[in-house]
């Protein structure tokens, strides 16, 4: 039986419109065509609780699901705006729920929300393009989420804010210099939640796209000095994640294997998948 996925878009309707128009899909639902890339017989449905007025499932509803993915977001959580709180909301129902849950950034960020943990701005700064020299913890060493990383890997990656005070139940996986939450386990009533603060679905094509928008932060925080350096670097990630064999710009860029192969760049989804969903869907006798 053909794996069914929930994606809960984190973003309000103007940025995932606008992510649609540069792009071609919102981040929703390019998130579901990565998980269909994995698993090619699943389905999804996408929620938007971040929409006032939005369907969303009650505890019954989430259960019916095998797996459960939470994207990125535009958002802060520390805001606690109506927009926010709802989907903190909603991420306690999926706890209540007991079915798999994946979250990717503002996921990883409203897992630990909903657990008791707390979100606030990075003092060290963004973390923008790609999170570098990615280390697994002692933990993080024997988990499943990350079978086969190596010792240190980047993945991409754009966020401000981090996990800064930890919930109760907690296993902390990975870490970098700049965030000492990268990858965790969370237990909460029940539920079992895996996420990374990082964005293993995004390809170089996608996260051009992204940076492209976000010339004007890049600009005034300094990590390009002008329009012609914003240009330049983004069209070479454009061409990377066309022509992956580019060895001159994966020199340049500090990148290998683990960002411009597809199937190691998903690595944590398809762990998620391999490991958590389909022997969880069994015991649910959801075979």
């Amino acid at each position: 039986m053909a794996l069914r996925f929930l994606v809960v878009e984190g973003n309000v309707k103007g940025p995932r419109e606008r992510h649609r128009d540069t792009y071609g899909k919102t981040y929703s639902d390019s998130y579901g065509a990565t998980l269909q890339g994995i698993e090619p017989d699943s389905i999804y449905d996408v929620a938007f609780p971040a929409d006032e007025g939005a369907n969303l499932p009650d505890v019954a509803g989430l259960e019916s699901y095998d797996g459960i993915y939470l994207t990125g977001s535009a958002l802060n959580a520390y805001h606690a705006t109506p927009e926010i709180l709802r989907q903190v909301d909603l991420m306690r129902a999926v706890f209540k729920s007991r079915t798999p849950v994946f979250g990717s950034c503002w996921g990883l960020q409203m897992g630990a929300l909903a657990a008791g943990g707390d979100v606030q701005a990075n003092p060290l700064g963004r973390e923008v393009g790609f999170a570098r020299r990615l280390t697994k913890t002692e933990a993080g060493e024997s988990h499943p989420l990350l079978e086969g990383r190596p010792d240190s890997w980047d993945a991409p990656a754009i966020h401000l804010d981090l996990v800064s005070t930890l919930p109760g139940d907690v296993t902390v996986l990975a870490k970098n210099s700049l965030t000492a939450v990268q990858a965790a386990e969370i237990r909460h009533e029940g539920g079992v939640f895996w996420g990374v603060q990082y964005h293993p679905e995004f390809s170089l094509q996608e996260l051009s796209v992204i940076l492209d928008r976000y010339k004007p932060t890049l600009l005034a925080e300094g990590f390009v000095q002008s329009d012609l350096d914003h240009a330049a670097y983004v069209a070479e990630l454009r061409a990377m994640g066309e022509d992956p064999t580019r060895r001159d710009l994966a020199w340049k860029h500090g990148l290998d294997a683990e960002i411009l192969d597809p199937t190691k760049r998903l690595t944590e989804l398809r762990n998620f998948i391999t490991h958590y969903v389909k022997p969880t869907k069994s015991a649910r006798g959801r075979a």
